[in-house]
């Protein structure tokens, strides 16, 4: 008559070979990539768990960054203002960001800080000459205003951000400053800013940055700022905290930070050979020697990218960029001689393995490909543990920095495995350096663009192919459809129940897919 592989009735005259395949081949290499990921998940739960467990003694013991480190507020009675008070730069790099550039501009012009021992600079690499001139007349408005404020423009081409801010350290304006404070163009310091971080920096010669944490002005924009919102709370508030306060090592953010110059130079200076200049200048620093220090009560407002295609454009390049970082300097980090073991193997393995590569690698692959797949192949098992605890667990965890959206958690999860499609894409051309290991799109930064009632009311006409690749997204639907066959098959033969979860990940690449996330501004 025939026989049964799974609940599938397969004709006599084939069921020998369809056997060997179906026992020799697939079902072994199921099973061996069911372990492989439950390998995955094991690390990243004990990343998670150890991180918690270091937040959780900062916070018992009171291990706050002025208690490990030597701060004095500067006074302003001082007779002498320059002994008093160093030399700062402060960097403003942009790049044809009209709608926000006047926030950034504004912020550091009004910092507390006296107005000689402050050189404000903004690094303009705009292409549209009319954004040229309206920032240019933004910085001559402020100057006449007293502030010390240049505008640049770029002498070379070439190196994106990181070349921008190398040749902004070339001028000889700046060989006085002792300090450069970066912020994006949307970003906007607090005018304490400077009075807050920069003692830490003057009475610990041994500090080469001080990071504050980000916080955003249009988190409930919609529902993709929300939960881009959870994601980035959990990494200022626990991944950048626990770095701190046990290896005085994290990932310079880019923005919102302020560098010792001295610490720049010593590390060789910004490099463009990936796209994540910021992290690889942090970690060419740790290898000299250099501390960091997270303030997390010294926070900037900033903008959050709020149509998926901005945010798409930007996690390829935060996924491929440390990936690609890794595979160049894995080699100088295991045989530099200034670090101890324990903070090499905290490099390599926590900072650069467990969360650049294997957390992609296994939500992907285990969520979206071998977990469905399991319910076609029921000799497979996926053990409880491995399939819900331990993945609830991590879930739990992750939450702990945003306790308003808890009741988005379970959303948030099914939209990260979603997106973990592309983080796993990017990682993957990083390691391999493929042609777009290096692709720089600026992230758009809309302002108020949205509130603008006149942009409301304008309508465009948008072609067929330009609404399938910027509204419809063809990989995600064919995702959703491989997971509703899985769905329906475990629903009518399984004995799992995970159909429960296909289904509401379908349900998740499916809104993903048409692009009913985030804020859609359809382009004539």
């Amino acid at each position: 008559m025939g026989e049964i592989y799974g609940k599938i009735l397969i004709p006599e005259s084939y069921s020998s070979d369809i056997w060997v395949v179906w026992e020799l081949m697939i079902v072994p290499l199921l099973t061996i990539c069911v372990y492989i990921c439950l390998a995955m998940s094991a690390m990243v739960f004990i990343e998670r768990v150890y991180m918690g467990a270091v937040i959780l003694v900062v916070k018992l013991f009171g291990m706050k960054p002025q208690n490990r480190y030597k701060w004095e507020a500067i006074k302003d009675d001082s007779e002498d203002a320059n002994a008093t008070f160093p030399m700062v730069l402060v960097q403003i790099p942009m790049c044809n960001e009209k709608e926000v550039y006047k926030i950034s501009i504004g912020a550091a012009s009004n910092l507390s800080w006296p107005s000689h021992r402050l050189l404000i600079q903004v690094l303009d690499d705009s292409t549209d000459l009319l954004i040229k001139d309206m920032i240019e007349k933004e910085c001559l408005r402020w100057g006449s205003k007293g502030v010390n404020i240049r505008y640049q423009i770029r002498e070379r081409q070439g190196g994106y951000k990181a070349g921008l801010l190398k040749q902004g350290l070339e001028h000889d304006y700046v060989k006085e400053c002792e300090y450069v404070a970066i912020f994006d163009s949307d970003f906007r310091p607090e005018p304490d800013f400077l009075r807050r971080s920069v003692p830490f920096l003057i009475h610990n010669p041994e500090l080469a940055l001080v990071q504050a944490r980000w916080r955003f002005v249009n988190a409930d924009e919609c529902l993709l700022t929300r939960m881009q919102e959870m994601s980035f709370d959990y990494h200022f508030m626990v991944e950048q905290e626990a770095g701190s306060a046990t290896h005085a090592f994290f990932g310079f953010n880019g923005t919102g930070g302020i560098w010792r110059i001295a610490a720049i130079n010593d590390a060789g200076g910004w490099n463009d050979r990936t796209t994540v200049e910021d992290m690889d200048l942090a970690v060419r620093a740790s290898l000299k020697g250099w501390k960091f220090l997270y303030l997390g009560d010294l926070q900037v407002y900033s903008e959050l990218p709020s149509t998926f295609k901005a945010f798409r454009l930007q996690q390829h390049r935060w996924s491929s960029g440390p990936a690609n970082l890794f595979r160049k300097t894995v080699m100088r980090i295991a045989t530099n001689k200034k670090i101890s073991l324990y903070k090499k193997m905290h490099v390599m393995y926590s900072f650069f393995l467990v969360r650049k590569v294997i957390v992609h690698f296994f939500t992907f692959f285990f969520y979206c490909v071998i977990l469905p797949l399991s319910v076609l192949v029921p000799q497979v098992n996926v053990p409880k543990w491995g399939a819900i605890y331990l993945p609830s667990i991590i879930t739990i965890l992750n939450s702990v920095g945003t306790p308003r959206s808890f009741h988005l958690l379970f959303y948030w999860v099914l939209f990260e495995n979603v997106m973990s499609f592309h983080r796993t894409k990017a990682t993957v051309i990083g390691l391999l350096e493929a042609k777009t290991a290096n692709e720089w799109v600026v992230t758009e930064k809309l302002g108020d663009k949205l509130n603008n009632k006149g942009s409301k009311s304008k309508r465009s006409f948008v072609s067929l192919g330009k609404l399938v690749g910027e509204r419809i997204h063809m990989q995600e639907l064919g995702i959703a459809m491989f997971l509703f066959v899985c769905g329906c098959y475990d629903f009518l033969y399984g004995k799992d129940n995970y159909f429960v979860y296909l289904f509401l990940q379908v349900i998740t690449f499916t809104i993903v897919g048409f692009g009913y996330i985030g804020t859609f501004l359809p382009t004539p």
